[in-house]
């Protein structure tokens, strides 16, 4: 028995042979070309195919596990269409007289050491994704695929690493675990691996050699170890825990239909974040309360133009229907930072997280806000919908908000157009909306606090920097003061508060968050019936 260690991306226990992944290596050497006009089309060519694949990934990632992971390959697509990139490679292909592969591969690196080079974290992570499209085109000049399986049983896929578009064009059902010798738990495959269920380690202690290929393995998620060739006792020990946990999983089903109550009568709302339409289907299945947070992005991005009306009214009609009275709660949109759609016209910025984002974008271009809240109000007549307005930091900008509101409310009673009875919220997401919570409360119905956000303003820190990983404390003193502070200015005004970030998931605070007074929890739908087992359970 052999036993490697890796980074657990999600806990489970899955048992099967292994299935090597060899990827073809390119095999393209420099050559000097006699027609320049020539490899430019060839490389023109390549790119559009590249470009059509990457419409093609997006929308399967939105149908397999939503838009906010779906968005790097429509981040990819934008890249692919940045001019400075386009004219280096044609540049080089002219100037040099070499061929696309060559071109398109230098420029490539280049343009990634600058990024690696800047100060801003955003930008440093785009230097993976100029390599992964250059390499993406010269795939496509050369003729080759991505790695496919080509097994009847389901198998624990093995590779060095996996491209997040390789991640998920695999066939799932034959999918029991990836282990991969590369990777961390953030980068984009972890991100897929973690919503499409499958246990995954990354940056695994392993040599991998073909001859590792249909060896029976244990790959243990809760301890992150990959063993191959189990002994009888170890494969013994790891079939009971894999059982115990199907066990859990069962039961938990049997809560369907239960109460969120405590022993002694507490009871708080369990609601279910979701981000596109066909996510309404797995909030049902887990039975939430309702929807603490539909993110409205999805009608926005991977398109050409901003959505109409109309568009918008359809999607959030289909949704608010479907949940047939059970309250939705729709985020106004939230672009900005690493959600951009060209159509939009928004410049670079050095610091994205802290710039022309979200609300800002809203109050400044109250056109296109007018039309999201038009669809919105329109859909509030087939069941209960609130809207809750992201990114706040004042009183001014509540009445700026509630004024155009009432604009648009005014707008649809003139054309005798039905709306229902909408409560307006607002997220907590910085200090300084939270130390203001008081002045904020009197102005809202509810409060939903965004806990990601909350943690890295308060912390000064970059969440999605992996040198700060040791610094990044979710449970950080300070970032639990503000929300408790929160809980206590909103209940003094009357209004329910509640989070929809990701520590709503953490069991570790469910108790904390309970003795806070806290009135909703709200968290992906996969997590709904386990919260509904630790709040039954205290």
């Amino acid at each position: 028995m052999k036993a490697y260690r890796g980074k657990s991306v999600l806990h489970g226990i899955a048992i099967g042979k292994l299935y090597v992944i060899e990827k073809k290596e390119s095999s393209w050497t420099k050559t000097t070309i006699a027609d320049a006009d020539r490899e430019i089309a060839r490389f023109q060519r390549a790119r559009e195919e590249a470009q059509t694949e990457l419409d093609e990934l997006y929308q399967e990632a939105l149908e397999q596990v939503g838009e906010e992971n779906a968005m790097i390959f429509d981040v990819h697509k934008m890249m692919l269409e940045d001019l400075d990139y386009i004219e280096g490679v044609e540049n080089r292909i002219r100037t040099e007289m070499v061929n696309a592969e060559y071109a398109v591969t230098v420029t490539g690196e280049e343009f990634s050491a600058v990024f690696s080079s800047m100060d801003d974290e955003y930008m440093k992570a785009r230097a993976a994704d100029v390599i992964d499209i250059s390499g993406r085109v010269v795939k496509i000049l050369e003729g080759r695929e991505d790695a496919e399986l080509h097994t009847k049983e389901a198998v624990i896929v093995l590779a060095d690493d996996l491209s997040p578009s390789e991640t998920i064009q695999m066939d799932k059902s034959k999918i029991l675990a990836i282990v991969t010798k590369h990777g961390s738990a953030n980068s984009h495959t972890a991100i897929l691996a973690r919503s499409l269920n499958i246990p995954s380690l990354v940056n695994t202690e392993i040599d991998i050699t073909k001859d590792y290929h249909g060896k029976g393995a244990v790959v243990d998620g809760v301890e992150g170890v990959l063993y191959i060739e189990p002994d009888a006792q170890t494969l013994s020990v790891k079939e009971k825990e894999q059982a115990k946990i199907q066990e859990n999983a069962e039961k938990l089903r049997l809560l369907i239909g239960k109460e969120n109550r405590t022993k002694d009568g507490r009871t708080i709302n369990l609601y279910a974040n979701m981000g596109n339409v066909e996510d309404v289907d797995k909030v049902l299945l887990n039975d939430a309360g309702g929807i603490g947070l539909f993110r409205s992005e999805f009608l926005y991005l991977g398109r050409e133009d901003f959505p109409t009306e109309e568009e918008q009214f359809t999607a959030y009609k289909e949704v608010v229907s479907r949940m047939e009275g059970k309250k939705v709660i729709i985020r106004t949109l939230d672009i900005g930072a690493d959600k951009k759609a060209d159509y939009f016209g928004l410049d670079a910025e050095e610091n994205p997280a802290l710039g022309y984002r979200a609300i800002r974008i809203c109050l400044t271009r109250p056109e296109i806000f007018k039309t999201q809240l038009r669809a919105i109000y329109r859909a509030s007549a087939f069941g209960t919908v609130a809207i809750m307005f992201p990114m706040i930091i004042s009183v001014e900008e509540i009445r700026k908000i509630k004024g155009i509101v009432e604009e648009v409310r005014t707008e649809l009673q003139k054309e005798d157009i039905s709306y229902g009875d909408v409560e307006l919220g607002i997220m907590i997401e910085t200090p300084a909306a939270a130390l203001l919570s008081d002045e904020l409360a009197k102005e809202v119905s509810f409060f939903s606090i965004g806990t990601n956000d909350l943690t890295q303003y308060t912390l000064a820190i970059d969440r999605q920097n992996q040198k700060l990983e040791p610094f990044y404390d979710s449970h950080h003193p300070a970032v639990l003061k503000l929300i408790e502070m929160t809980i206590q200015n909103g209940h003094k005004e009357g209004i329910w508060v509640g989070i929809c970030g990701e520590l709503a998931a953490d069991d570790t605070l469910t108790e904390t968050f309970l003795d806070m007074g806290l009135d909703e929890l709200s968290v992906s739908p996969v997590y709904i019936l386990q919260l509904r087992e630790k709040i039954r359970s205290l």
